[in-house]
């Protein structure tokens, strides 16, 4: 892989995981303190939802900005991302639709790079 690509790929999951981290970190702390109300968009109960969300949002993140499972690893929070530009903000203005699109374009641009030679994978694939 050349080196320029890995790079991109490295700034793109650090970045994009980053920023989300954020979003998921809350979400986590919600999770372990035994606050479980959460939304339920797609019928699932607002517990599971919560615990795909903190999955997709904080644990992905991380596994992303390590480089470890990338392929996999950027699939939940793209899908993530699919549900609140879709389905939860709808009928919102396009400002509140963006972010999540913006993220969605990220995730899969991270899943079609895979995670370069700046990763965990890598570093694993190599041993």
């Amino acid at each position: 892989m050349k080196k320029e690509i890995s790079l991109t790929s490295l700034v793109l999951r650090i970045s994009i995981s980053a920023m989300m981290l954020t979003h998921g970190y809350g979400k986590f702390i919600r999770l372990i303190s035994g606050e479980t109300k959460f939304a339920d968009p797609l019928g699932f109960g607002e517990f599971p939802t919560l615990i795909l969300a903190v999955f997709a949002e904080f644990v992905c993140s991380i596994l992303l900005i390590i480089g470890y499972k990338t392929r996999f690893a950027a699939i939940p929070p793209a899908a993530v991302m699919l549900v609140a530009a879709f389905i939860v903000h709808w009928e919102d203005p396009w400002g509140r639709k963006e972010f999540a699109l913006l993220y969605l374009v990220g995730y899969v641009v991270i899943f079609l790079l895979g995670s370069g030679k700046y990763s965990l994978d890598w570093r694993l694939k190599k041993s």
